[in-house]
């Protein structure tokens, strides 16, 4: 009969923190299960090696609500090298795949279960998760997988079944006769193929699983009722099993609630969860022993948990037959079967029990889970959370605590007999090791709540360094100093124990008691700065190596307490904390541990300054130069903000301690960074910044040059234009002066008149080439490209605006600057002299009153480059700009003042006029 098969992962392509491929190892409702890494590249792959070769008949996979893998492959092996490589892939035979749901339909709220038929042989699985699916909830691209369940047979035995069932047919078929009649047999189960119920992965995830126990240990007794045919016996154990399994749901709902309320610290409702918890189960205990169905072992034994390790299921009664037989010979493992460790448990629990009263109700050891912590929650319940707030399976860290006892109970008629000592119930004894190094703290406080501290149970733990807070402020003033500092000095140890804690709410604890002790308890009793020292130099290696834990949550509040105890009035003028924290870093540190401290050290620096605080420029610089040799990007990049900000406040007293600001030095990519952010601290431009200044200057003169060029075509072309439809206009007034001429010269013939059309055309296009319309000045070399270079560098009738290079007319230049130049908002109008001015100059220009005043235009013209009023009129600026004793702020008049001008002296200042606006050209 296929049965659960148990497995170790062996590799994993990776985790995300607390999320190991070992949570598989473990089916109870509140698993983690394993998570892929952030950003993860895909596939991903998990191996599991079976306990042996197995013929494999059913896969389970409990699929993430929202991390979920698009479809995932299935590998098997029969055997691997011990050299094994996990991503050679070559080694394994590919089975197939399966996909999985993207769960929209159910609002990501539900888990699918999936359930894959195969028959495949092997020792070795693996599974191959490609990429996940996208929504809104998985930020990181992750999958996860939550359980995974084998069922199945073991390959060898399942041949010699095979085998033996063969040559029995054979032999039946010559008898007449079948030996596999239901009839002929009174244990016939069903199918011989069938699966159990109790192996289905859904039946551990939902149980408590110390119910799930009683539950196999009953199935177990119904199967041997059956076989002996004590059918109403077997009638009663079924009725109980189907009413056990509701009872298991619901004190796995118990748990989930009351392990929810531990995390959110309601201690108030996490006792009322365990004592409902425990009321109900007393009550259904006393039910199954009313009616014979609970073992009297069960009632006698307190056994501790099982350790963390998969549970191994040769056969489903096997397994039982382990669990329920004390002999350690029973127990002995199948071939190539791991050891179980029931035997060794049951020799603990006898001696355990030995020294205490039997209470009726104590219950039997539970299948070992995570929650035997107290830190897990089951997925259903921890989804929500951030992934921060959740706690970590504390339990797997330490192999040696591997083994953990439930809290010992007691009935409500012996709380008040019970010697108490601060906390709730009696841990188990200190070994000898112990006692020795706990002799100071139990003179103190005694064995019992110093047995607590030292308790493998977290509650006890915790209860005792509440205990201790309790003592220490209920201690009189009147106390003499030495039994003070006595119990302060055995409290501290036990502080100093518990900061080293792997359960969030005893570490908690822990800093609460040490913060009373440094905030409180000396400042009352006067005990002096040196008992202040021995607290900070006794707890703050410890407090540091937990900055560096897996839990981001715990790191957060070890590193946010150790900022709180360095500013604190007590601990501040010690300068303790600043000094253990300049210690030079490793550049192989772990990541997290060289985080926080670089982090810690860029806090307390900006609140303490390096100003008697412990901090001092020498210190500061050897460790943020060590912590730039660090292997991990966000320590060094930490450590250039501490440069940076003691660079803002020292300036050149940080030079020292670096390299030269050399070319070499600037190969360094790291030290490149940091000397520009030097650069930029001072206000000046990097290299870098300088470059791309001048590469931006160079493209934008390339790009204005093209511009202008092609300003200056369209320019061109429209002058070319205008001059055609001058040349047009001449002829057509030469054609109506040559008509009327017709009228008085009759006798002449038609040929005549016809001949002198022509030569009148001729000479008005020869009078317009080689011709400035603005000056009048006519030149052999006035061709298209000659008169471009003409009003662009020569024409004294011309000049360029300083603000945006444009060429404009000298008559309309103030115009120009006040409604057409890029830079006019930032030019006024001045109402005595009618000139264009830069608006901050303006009010100083109309306050000192020394410039000319401007005449109405039709009694004077005003000059913008001389500032002088001459005669009106538009011949009058020409012989200003272009005259000998004309404008001498106009240089372009210079070259051509000796030149002697045409008789016809151009189409004059009107003509000009009309093309002004044409010619803003840049230069």
């Amino acid at each position: 009969m296929p049965h659960k098969i148990g497995f170790v992962v062996i590799s994993s392509s990776g985790h995300e923190d607390g999320f190991s491929a070992k949570e598989l190892m473990v089916h109870a409702p509140t698993v983690n299960g394993w998570r892929s890494p952030r950003l993860c590249q895909y596939p991903q792959e998990i191996v599991l090696q079976l306990v042996e070769r197995c013929r494999i008949r059913k896969l389970q996979l409990l699929a993430h609500q929202y991390m979920i893998s698009s479809k995932i492959e299935f590998y098997i092996s029969e055997s691997l090298p011990e050299y094994f490589a996990p991503y050679q892939s070559e080694r394994f035979h590919r089975l197939g795949y399966v996909p999985l749901s993207d769960n929209e339909k159910t609002g990501f709220k539900a888990r699918e279960l999936k359930s894959v038929y195969m028959d495949a042989v092997g020792q070795y699985l693996k599974l191959i998760f490609h990429k996940n699916y996208v929504n809104k909830y998985n930020l990181y691209s992750q999958v996860a997988l939550v359980a995974i369940n084998i069922i199945g047979d073991p390959a060898d035995y399942s041949n010699d079944s095979n085998n033996n069932t063969s040559r029995e047919k054979l032999i039946d078929h010559y008898l007449g006769s079948k030996s596999d009649d239901p009839a002929l047999d009174g244990t016939y189960f069903g199918k011989p193929d069938s699966i159990s119920p109790l192996d289905d992965l859904a039946f551990d995830m939902y149980q408590d699983p110390e119910v799930a126990q009683i539950i196999r240990r009953l199935d177990e007794k119904k199967r041997e009722a059956v076989h002996h045919e004590r059918y109403d016996h077997a009638k009663k154990l079924k009725q109980a099993i189907a009413d056990l399994q509701k009872v298991g749901e619901r004190l796995g709902r118990y748990e989930v609630e009351k392990r929810y309320a531990v995390e959110k610290e309601d201690y108030d409702l996490a006792k009322k969860k365990k004592q409902q918890m425990e009321e109900y189960r007393l009550k259904v205990y006393q039910q199954l022993e009313l009616h014979n169905l609970l073992d009297p072992e069960l009632m006698v034994r307190r056994l501790p948990e099982l350790p963390l390790e998969p549970v191994i299921y040769a056969d489903s009664s096997q397994h039982t037959k382990a669990i329920n037989s004390p002999p350690p010979e029973k127990t002995e493992p199948q071939k190539g079967e791991p050891r179980k460790a029931e035997p060794l448990l049951e020799e603990k629990a006898i001696k355990l029990a030995s020294p205490e009263p039997i209470v009726p109700h104590q219950s039997p050891p539970p299948v070992a889970h995570p929650t035997a912590s107290g830190e897990e929650f089951p997925k259903d319940n921890v989804e929500f959370l951030p992934y921060d707030e959740r706690p970590l399976p504390a339990i797997r860290k330490q192999p040696e605590e591997g083994i953990t006892y439930l809290e010992p109970e007691t009935t409500e008629g012996n709380v008040s007999d019970t010697p108490r000592s601060g906390i709730t119930g009696e841990p188990e004894p200190l070994t000898e090791k112990a006692l020795r190094e706990a002799s100071p703290a139990i003179e103190v406080f005694g064995e019992a709540l110093v047995s607590g501290a030292y308790s493998k149970t977290w509650s006890y733990r915790e209860d005792a360094l509440l205990a201790v807070y309790k003592k220490l402020m209920e201690m009189s003033v009147s106390t003499p100093k030495d039994d003070l500092k006595t119990m302060l000095r055995a409290a501290i140890f036990l502080v100093r124990r518990a900061i080293k804690d792997i359960v969030s709410s005893v570490f908690q604890a822990s800093l609460k008691l040490l913060k009373m002790i440094i905030t409180q308890y000396i400042p009352k009793h006067k005990l002096g700065k040196s008992e202040t020292s021995h607290c900070v130099e006794k707890t703050l290696p410890s407090l540091l190596s937990r900055t560096g834990d897996s839990s981001t949550r715990l790191r957060l509040v070890a590193s946010n307490f150790i900022q709180e105890m360095a500013l604190c009035n007590e601990v501040k003028p010690l300068q303790i904390v600043p000094v253990h924290l300049v210690q030079p870093l490793k550049p192989n540190s772990p990541t997290h541990l060289a985080m926080s401290q670089v982090e810690l050290v860029e806090h307390l620096l900006k609140e303490m300054g390096t100003e008697n605080s412990g901090f001092t420029i020498d210190n500061i610089m050897k460790f943020s130069t060590g912590a730039l040799e660090h292997r991990v990007y966000e320590v060094r990049d930490t450590a250039l903000r501490i440069i940076f900000d003691m660079y803002r406040k020292h300036k050149a007293a940080i030079l020292e301690y670096l390299p030269p600001d050399d070319a070499n030095t600037r190969k360094t990519v790291l030290y490149k960074t940091l000397f520009d952010g030097f650069t930029k601290i001072d206000g000046k431009l990097t290299e870098a910044e300088i470059r791309a200044q001048k590469k931006a200057a160079t493209e934008e003169a390339e790009k204005q040059k093209m511009e202008e060029i092609k300003v200056l075509q369209g320019q061109l072309a429209a002058l070319k234009e205008i001059q055609a439809e001058v040349q047009a206009g001449k002829e057509k007034e030469s054609d109506f002066q040559k008509s009327k001429n017709q009228g008085y010269r009759v006798n002449e013939g038609p040929q005549h008149a016809a001949a002198e059309i022509p030569d009148d055309r001729s000479s008005v296009s020869n009078y317009l080439d080689n011709l400035c319309i603005f000056c009048g000045e006519r030149d052999e070399s006035f061709t298209e490209e000659g008169l471009d270079l003409h009003y662009w560098k020569h024409c004294p009738m011309l000049t360029r605006c300083e603000h945006c290079k444009q060429v404009v007319e000298i008559a309309s230049l103030t115009e120009h600057l006040l409604t057409e130049c890029d830079k006019k908002d930032s030019f006024g109008k001045c109402q005595r002299c009618s000139e264009a001015l830069p608006k901050d100059e303006l009010p100083k220009h109309i306050k000192s009153k020394t410039c000319n005043s401007a005449k109405p235009e039709k009694v004077a013209n005003h000059c913008p480059l001389c500032h002088d009023n001459f005669s009106p009129g538009e011949e009058a600026w020409k012989s200003h700009l272009m005259g000998k004793d004309g404008c001498r702020m106009n240089l372009r008049r210079l070259p051509i003042i000796n030149k002697s001008f045409p008789a016809q002296s151009g189409a004059g200042l009107a003509d000009g006029k009309k093309f002004s606006k044409l010619l803003d050209w840049k230069t």
